[in-house]
């Protein structure tokens, strides 16, 4: 149900991107992350309550979503990994036009390859591991 919501969100954004025109474009950027970023707050303290409770939050989650807390080793939950892929694309936009601007083929190269690396940080961080899951 959150996934129609936010896909509604995310067409009603498009179609006032496209009345407005691209003054607009940042503020309705925002707009959206925001909404995004309320979901997921919404889910991680959905997950932790249950956690807490100990009935399994988290396998609700992965039932809902395809990714469970443990997917992928140290990636932390869904929720993180949703939140900071959304904010490392919100970025790439104006960095890619920079780094275009600045340095043509090769400064878009640059750019991708550090959000790429960003990325691969992020995944393989020990930071985000949920508690109780082990290294092995």
């Amino acid at each position: 149900m959150e996934r129609q919501e936010l896909k509604r969100e995310l067409d009603a954004t498009l179609e006032a991107r496209r009345e407005l025109g691209s003054e607009y474009e940042s503020a309705l950027v925002e707009s959206f992350v925001e909404k995004v970023d309320t979901q997921v707050r919404r889910r991680l303290a959905e997950e932790r309550l249950g956690a807490a409770r100990g009935s399994g939050g988290a396998d609700r989650l992965s039932a809902a979503t395809g990714a469970g807390v443990g997917a992928v080793p140290g990636s932390g939950t869904f929720g993180e990994r949703f939140g900071f892929a959304i904010v490392t694309l919100v970025l790439a936009v104006p960095l890619s036009a920079i780094g275009a601007a600045q340095a043509r083929l090769s400064g878009l190269v640059v750019v991708w390859a550090g959000i790429v690396a960003v990325n691969l940080i992020h995944a393989r961080s020990p930071r985000g591991r949920a508690k109780g899951v082990d290294a092995a």
